[in-house]
């Protein structure tokens, strides 16, 4: 804590997509290490409203905008020192129906806020990246991988500007919107079966305020090129719909044994399970209890000669990282998450 304090105090922090669920837990998070100012950019101009009403702190700067907007971003990027880019089109089936929608978004407008970032010789920028990136199979996944190339890519031309160009892998965030336990809840609360894709499928999950303290932990660690993987608990999702039937039936006054649970199988562009590190990204990794990063095979060409990871970075010994191999949630703990939510 009193790292991340010295780090992001009296800062100028940019973050983009700062309404959405990761972006508004990263404005409420960083607030607390006393910036100088947190400046939130999104369209969602009822939503930027709703964050000022709910903060109601002297230190958020609100910007209506859009990343695919480049004029408006050289004005909301002046005197920064810090950008978390977390404005994308997240939703794969969306994404997959309107394709350039997201090629427009998740790769022109990140390329678009790696100029401005450059121009104004930023500090640090850090790109939130999904496990959809990794071997994608889908237009969300496969411009997300984009926008992870363009970010690191940036310290190869970036020339001597200080900017340190980074990214933050991780996998699902519980209780975001769209995600699946508020579909659930909802089923639950109307009586109605829960809709499950495939029980066996996989997928990485992890808190939004876990998910959120990682990233601030891995900005402010980034010194070179990499990219930042969150090691995260993994469960299927058969199972977080029973745990989540068990732990919310009685409050909405329902019988568990009686809601019934109806596969609909996978939507456009899903996988049966997800990927955190490719076996050839794992041949450059090194990680710690909390993280793996990967780092680019010109490394020490980009960095500083001065800088390495810190000590407690090794080598790691993992192939590969992915919700197929690695030991799944039992019920008891997928429990105690869903408990961490505070579902009503």
């Amino acid at each position: 804590m009193k790292e991340l304090k010295n780090f992001y105090e009296d800062k100028t922090i940019l973050i983009t997509g700062g309404v959405g669920s990761i972006g508004s837990e990263l404005v409420r998070k960083v607030i607390e290490y006393n910036p100088k100012v947190v400046r939130i950019l999104d369209n969602n101009e009822t939503a930027l409203f709703n964050l000022e009403e709910e903060l109601q702190s002297e230190k958020i700067r609100l910007f209506v905008g859009d990343v695919k907007d480049k004029e408006r971003l050289r004005r909301a990027i002046e005197e920064v020192d810090i950008v978390f880019h977390a404005a994308a089109l997240k939703h794969v089936p969306l994404c997959e129906y309107n394709p350039f929608e997201a090629v427009k978004t998740n790769v022109i407008g990140t390329q678009n806020l790696i100029d401005v970032a450059i121009d104004e010789e930023i500090e640090k920028f850090t790109t939130i990246s999904t496990d959809k990136a990794v071997n994608p199979v889908n237009v969300m996944g496969a411009t997300k991988l984009l926008a992870e190339r363009l970010t690191i890519s940036a310290n190869f031309y970036k020339g001597k500007r200080k900017t340190v160009f980074s990214c933050v892998r991780f996998g699902n965030v519980l209780d975001t919107r769209g995600s699946v336990v508020p579909l659930f809840e909802k089923q639950i609360k109307e009586g109605t079966p829960l809709t499950i894709t495939d029980p066996n499928m996989t997928r990485f999950m992890m808190s939004i305020p876990k998910a959120v303290e990682l990233v601030l932990k891995a900005a402010g660690m980034a010194k070179g090129a990499g990219i930042f993987i969150l090691k995260m608990p993994a469960l299927r999702i058969g199972d977080l719909a029973e745990a989540t039937i068990e732990e919310l039936a009685s409050k909405y006054g329902r019988d568990p044994n009686g809601i019934e649970m109806k596969t609909i199988g996978k939507r456009a562009g899903e996988k049966l399970y997800e990927e955190l590190m490719t076996e050839d990204e794992a041949t450059n990794a090194y990680e710690d209890g909390e993280m793996f990063v990967v780092l680019p095979q010109n490394f020490e060409i980009i960095s500083k000669p001065s800088y390495k990871l810190p000590d407690n970075f090794k080598k790691t010994h993992v192939k590969e990282y992915s919700s197929k191999d690695i030991k799944l949630l039992t019920k008891v703990e997928i429990k105690s998450l869903l408990n961490d939510l505070n579902l009503e």
